[in-house]
């Protein structure tokens, strides 16, 4: 108990405060196989991309211990592609939407006519498309776009930011909020758990109490002696607290783990799944609209592929391809720690398109959820850490198991021994 608590002192401490697990994070895009087609109401026909493979580098700074047996603390994220594990580079090109150009139309399909003739003008002059061939790096990490100020002069405030546009922008270099969780110095049951994040108990992005909890743990550690059933954790990225499930146990190079998936019911809408009536508007089953965590933008999340999710939503393009083995996320966790020992955590970036009337540049798009990316991020422990865990946890264990039958064993005869001399 004193090792897995949040304390300079214990075990876990350095392996919380810089995680030694190598993590990395895959990222496949959805090429658009045929963009005019689809200007002229074609299904579109993607192409899966990838992995462009990065390695993740996490650490901890600000670490501040509270009297109520609290700590905070921001977590950063550095990621170096690694082109050997990559198949392609960060130089090639790919045809994606323009998802500044497409998500700012959706957005202003009710406003004035005049404000949309002004924009589709404005793009006219700027040579944009809806369709866009740029790099990887580009799209990641960010590119130069005049479009940022000119949809900022006719709609100010219709997209809040300046510089640079990429949907991994503010990931590289950057920590996830400010966690404050708790230490388990006083409570065991408590530890790793979330009391705040950025000084919030609750967020304000949904429409129920329930969705707006943050519960469970940051994502990294649980508390000990875990039941076979359930886990939570606040994610950022989807700016929601989600629940995994349990599926089955198993064992991670020797040591014992609990394997907890995500239930059918994690992107569910509100129609198949009431408690998910919050995180409406709700479209299709399999999809969770994050447009109120993402500037308003037509946003969504997705399991990879479509997975679990409303078969219409696969067959509304070509291309998908869902199956458990490739783009189900798990989680297994050693059950007496509550310490992950492998991880495989997988969401998609989608984006809602369709033609809006007073912006010629969305031609005749059929209304589509279009798929962008989905990214796998992964890692299990190795190496000293392993081996430090396999012995500690396992291996002694056994061995004191097994010696406390032989001295039982070999109490037996004393006993009796001792029974006949009296």
């Amino acid at each position: 108990l004193q090792n897995v608590r949040i304390d300079p002192s214990s075990i876990s401490f350095s392996m919380w405060k810089d995680i030694p697990v190598p993590f990395y994070m895959s990222v496949y895009f959805f090429e658009v196989l045929n963009p005019k087609d689809v200007l002229q109401g074609a299904k579109p026909v993607l192409n899966q991309r990838g992995p462009f493979v990065y390695r993740e580098f996490r650490y901890k700074t600000n670490i501040t211990f509270h009297d109520n047996d609290t700590v905070s603390f921001l977590e950063y994220r550095k990621l170096f592609f690694q082109p050997h594990l990559s198949n392609g580079s960060e130089e090639e090109y790919i045809v994606v939407p323009n998802i500044l150009m497409m998500g700012a139309a959706v957005m202003m399909e009710n406003l004035p006519n005049f404000l949309k003739l002004l924009l589709s003008g404005a793009l006219a002059g700027l040579k944009q498309e809806a369709f866009m061939n740029r790099t990887v790096g580009e799209i990641m990490w960010g590119y130069e776009d005049p479009l940022i100020d000119t949809i900022n002069m006719i709609v100010p405030g219709l997209i809040p930011f300046k510089g640079k546009f990429g949907l991994f922008i503010e990931l590289n270099n950057s920590h996830s909020g400010l966690f404050t969780v708790y230490t388990g110095m006083k409570n065991i049951s408590r530890v790793h758990m979330v009391d705040s994040w950025n000084g919030l108990k609750k967020v304000n992005y949904w429409r129920s109490n329930g969705c707006n909890m943050i519960n469970g743990t940051a994502g990294e550690m649980w508390p000990p002696f875990m039941s076979p059933t359930s886990l939570e954790f606040y994610s950022p990225d989807a700016c929601r607290s989600m629940t995994l499930v349990y599926e089955r146990s198993g064992k991670f190079k020797g040591v014992p783990t609990y394997r907890f998936v995500a239930p059918k019911t994690l992107f569910a809408n509100g129609t198949d799944y009431p408690p998910n009536e919050g995180f409406c508007p709700c479209r299709q089953s399999g999809i969770q609209n994050v447009s109120t965590c993402r500037l308003n933008a037509p946003m969504f999340i997705s399991h990879p592929h479509f997975y679990n999710a409303d078969p219409t939503l696969v067959n509304a393009v070509e291309g998908l391809h869902p199956n458990k083995d490739e783009h189900a996320l798990f989680l297994d966790v050693h059950p007496m720690t509550g310490i992950p020992m492998n991880c495989s955590i997988k969401l998609q970036l989608n984006l809602y398109i369709k033609q809006v009337s007073g912006i010629i540049q969305t031609g005749k798009i059929e209304p589509v959820v279009l798929p962008l990316l989905w990214f796998a991020e992964s890692g299990s422990i190795e190496g000293s850490v392993l081996k430090q865990f396999y012995t500690n946890l396992v291996l002694i264990p056994s061995m004191l198991d097994y010696l406390q039958y032989i001295f039982l064993g070999l109490s037996v005869p004393l006993i009796i021994s001792a029974a006949v001399l009296m």
